[in-house]
Parts: C-alpha cells; sequence; structure tokens
C-alpha cells in the first residue's frame, strides 16, 4: 500500500512540473514603430498651463470654482486650433465636452476619453504650490499631470498633429471629456446618454486605468503595459448604533462604539470569498507564463494552489488581494463630541470595491450575515456593480495594443483588473470593447503621487504620452 501512495504523490508531482513546464508564453512578433516628431517645447508648455488652472471638483458643487474651469476651457481654442476647426464641439451636461471628429464612415466610431478635474489638495503639505505648474530638474509639478490632465491634453495634441497633416480617420472619433470625474461622473453619464439617443454605439472606448509599470507581478521582472479590460464596482456602506448616551461614568454593556469595534473586527476576520474574476485569469495566464519557475508552478496549477493563494493574498493584502475578492475598508467613524460623553449615535464607513460576481445584494447579505447582531443598522449610501470584462475580440484590442507595443516595445503587455473607479464604467451600456490605459510608464513612487501630494511628472513621460495617442487615432 506504501509504495501505491508514494506512486500516486511522484505522478502528481509530476504533473504539477509537467503543466508548469508547458506554460510558457508564447513568442511575441517585434514591432517597430515609425518614429513620431512631437514639439516637446509645445506640449509641456500646453499641460504646464492647463495644470495652472484650480479645477477642483467638490460632491457640493457650490464649493467650486467654475472661473477656473471657464479658464481651462478657454484655453483650449488657442492650443489646438486645428481640432476647433475641423471637429465639432459640443458642451454636454454639468461640464462634458465633446469632439466630433468626422472620419470616412460613422459605423463603430472612437471613443477616447480623460478628465479635466482634479481632487482637492493640503496645500501646505506639498513641496512645491500645486497650481503653479512649477518646472524643476526635468519634472513638471501639480496637481493633474497625472491624473488625467496629461491624457486630456495628449489626445487633443495628437489630434491636432494629425489633423495638421490632413489626415482623416477611417471611422468617427469622439473625444469625450469630463469636468467632473472625481466626485458624480454627471459629465460622463449625459455623453453617454447623448450617444444612446441617437444610435451611437462605439466599436473603441478608451480611458484613463492602467499603465507601463514594473515588480506588480509576482516573479516578473521586466515592465508590463496593463490595460484594464474590467473594473471594480464601489459601495459606501455606514455602520450605525444608537443608543442611550450619558455620563461616561457609568458605561453600561454593549455601548454604541464596542458594538461597532465588534462588527469591525468581525468583518476584519472574515473577509469575502476569494474568486478568479475573468479579467484576472487572463491576467495570471499572461503574465503566469512569464514568470519564474516557482510562479510559474502555483498559476500553472491553480486549480490546486488556489487556496494557497488565498490564504497569502488574505495575509498579505494590497493589490494582488484586492485583484482576488471585493474588499472592505474602514474609512470614517463618528461618536461623541466630548471625551466624558457616551454617544448616543456611533457610526463606522466602509468603502466596498465589488469584483466581478459579487453584487450589492449579495455583499450586504454577507455584511449582515458576518456582523450578526441586529443592534448594529447596515445600509449602503450609494454603489454600483462591477463592470463586465469587455471582450478582447475584433479590431479594437489590437489598435490598442499595437500603440502601446509601438511606443513601449520593450512591455508586455497584459490585460487586467482596474481596482479603481472610472468614467468609462459608464459606457458599459452601449460599448463591450471599453479598455483602460494612461499611456505612462510610472514607477511605484509616482502611482502613490496620484490623489497624493506632490503629484508630478517627467518632462520625457509627456511627450511618450503624446507618442501613444498619435499611433492610436492613427489606426482608428
Amino acid at each position: 500500500m506504501g509504495w501505491l501512495i508514494g506512486l500516486l504523490i511522484l505522478c502528481f508531482v509530476l504533473i504539477l512540473l509537467i503543466r508548469a513546464i508547458r506554460f510558457r508564453p508564447q513568442e511575441e512578433v517585434p514591432v517597430q514603430g515609425a518614429p513620431v516628431s512631437v514639439d516637446q517645447e509645445r506640449v509641456v508648455r500646453n499641460l504646464q498651463q492647463l495644470v495652472q488652472c484650480r479645477t477642483v471638483s467638490y460632491e457640493d458643487h457650490s464649493l467650486e470654482n467654475e472661473e477656473e474651469f471657464e479658464k481651462l476651457r478657454g484655453l483650449l481654442p488657442d492650443m489646438y486650433p486645428h481640432v476647433y476647426a475641423t471637429c465639432e464641439l459640443q458642451r454636454v451636461g454639468r461640464a462634458g465636452l465633446l469632439f466630433h471628429w468626422k472620419g470616412k464612415s460613422a459605423q463603430e466610431p472612437t471613443v477616447l476619453m480623460a478628465h479635466y478635474d482634479v481632487v482637492p489638495v493640503v496645500e501646505e503639505s506639498w513641496s512645491k504650490p500645486p497650481f503653479d505648474g512649477i518646472i524643476e530638474d526635468g519634472v513638471l509639478w501639480g496637481r493633474g499631470t497625472l491624473d488625467t490632465k496629461i491624457t486630456f491634453s495628449s489626445s487633443l495634441e495628437a489630434a491636432e498633429m494629425l489633423i495638421q497633416e490632413g489626415f482623416q480617420p477611417a471611422r468617427d472619433i469622439y473625444l469625450a471629456y469630463g469636468g467632473d470625474e472625481e466626485v458624480t461622473g454627471e459629465s460622463a453619464r449625459s455623453i453617454v446618454d447623448w450617444m444612446e439617443e441617437r444610435g451611437i454605439i462605439p466599436g473603441l472606448v478608451v480611458d484613463e486605468g492602467g499603465a507601463v509599470v514594473e515588480g506588480v507581478f509576482p516573479g516578473v521582472k521586466g515592465k508590463c503595459a496593463l490595460i484594464g479590460i474590467a473594473e471594480k464596482g464601489q459601495m459606501s456602506v455606514e455602520f450605525r448604533v444608537t443608543g442611550k448616551g450619558g455620563h461616561a461614568s457609568a458605561p453600561p454593556v454593549g455601548s454604541p462604539i464596542p458594538r461597532l469595534a465588534r462588527a469591525v473586527s468581525r468583518l476584519e476576520n472574515n473577509p469575502l470569498s476569494s474568486r478568479i474574476a475573468p479579467s484576472i485569469g487572463l491576467m495570471f495566464d499572461t503574465l503566469g507564463r512569464r514568470s519564474s519557475f516557482l510562479y510559474r508552478m502555483i498559476f500553472a496549477n491553480l486549480w490546486c494552489f488556489k487556496p494557497a493563494l488565498d490564504m497569502l493574498t488574505r495575509r498579505t493584502g494590497g493589490e494582488l488581494n484586492a485583484m482576488m475578492r471585493t474588499t472592505c475598508a474602514f474609512t470614517q467613524m463618528s461618536g461623541s463630541d466630548a471625551n466624558n460623553v457616551l454617544p448616543p449615535v456611533a457610526s463606522v464607513c466602509a468603502n466596498m470595491r465589488l469584483i466581478e460576481g459579487d453584487t450589492q445584494e449579495t455583499v450586504m447579505a454577507h455584511l449582515k450575515k458576518v456582523v450578526n447582531d441586529e443592534e448594529v443598522e447596515i445600509r449602503c449610501l450609494r454603489g454600483w456593480d462591477a463592470s463586465f470584462t469587455s471582450s478582447l475580440e475584433g479590431e479594437g484590442w489590437p489598435i490598442v495594443t499595437t500603440a502601446v507595443r509601438e511606443t513601449w516595445p520593450e512591455a508586455t503587455i497584459s490585460p487586467y483588473l482596474m481596482l479603481q473607479c472610472s468614467d468609462s464604467r459608464e459606457y458599459n451600456r452601449i460599448c463591450n470593447k471599453i479598455y483602460k490605459f494612461s499611456a505612462m510608464e510610472l514607477t511605484k513612487e509616482e502611482r502613490g503621487l496620484i490623489h497624493g501630494n506632490d503629484e508630478r511628472i517627467p518632462l520625457e513621460k509627456i511627450g511618450k504620452a503624446v507618442e501613444f495617442y498619435y499611433r492610436l487615432e492613427k489606426q482608428c
């Protein structure tokens, strides 16, 4: 009997090894893109002027400086005269700008998206003023340099160059820009409504999202160009307990804050189940084949190692864990206004990021089951489900990947799941080819500057983004 068990174990190990050995990437034919001549001084100067506009958006629109938004919009005709002479511009919704660049056909047009609003800043925490557009040591400083005035300006710069060269796209191109992506996304919603009313069905939508990065996938050392083909949903959830209040000198059992603490602890210790969404399965299949042998063994045999991967991601947290499950991040707390007073009401808010396969209803059921306390009121303040996974069939995916490969030939291209939310989710209604790529090569430090202090971009990356959009638009 012992020899039989040993033989079975040996066969099992051999299967794992053979599958790992065969788990190799297909050879790719190198692509050499034609050089793109970018007026570096001009594109840097234009982005600098856009950064100097304080287009900070707030959920309470009365806090916004509408003059700064108009200032930015007023700069565009002088920056991009050929775009304004050739393309029809419409103001759509609160702050939407929609340029219609007519091609030889109106069927299956391309939509290139960006947003020109930015998140607020704590100015005293910045090393340099966030809206002065300071250029120093080959770097442009300012809010919006990465998110996403860079893609806003680069897509317009590329269109300006191509129109000046006499180029007409094969199909219509819509340059669709929102001025409230960081808050309500109302502009993008209005633009999609406008297209839906006219029966416009895009063949390709490109928005912010992935980038060219290093060190984000275990066992892969080289550069990876990650293109989002899906994005997680989002829920804001409040946990509230109502008590009697009173003096803190004689606290009752089960007062609001301890009940909430217990609920939080239970949820931290019982995360939602992991799942491999279609976008992550494609990422594991693409980059797993380029990993070191140990990781190839894991990704070639997920049927065996998924429980171990689940345990590892639960313990380490971070991006890989977020790719594997719906996450729950506790972000806000409120209680008593005084140290010696028991709160009559206490609450904790969580930000949930939903993976494809989970819904707002199934997540709420999980939260209530785990908390298991009728005194804790759980309610969803707002939310939306995850997007579906975009199709890689047809012309859209090759158009985007060709532009990426010609601009960053050393990078391995892979689909991935975007953990953040973007305006492009609104296009799920009318298009199944939505790809999220921010046209930059970003270090770990630079990725950390998005929505953070000291946001900035090296000048050479500005010209590179224009190159990408030039190659992308020329294929449309």
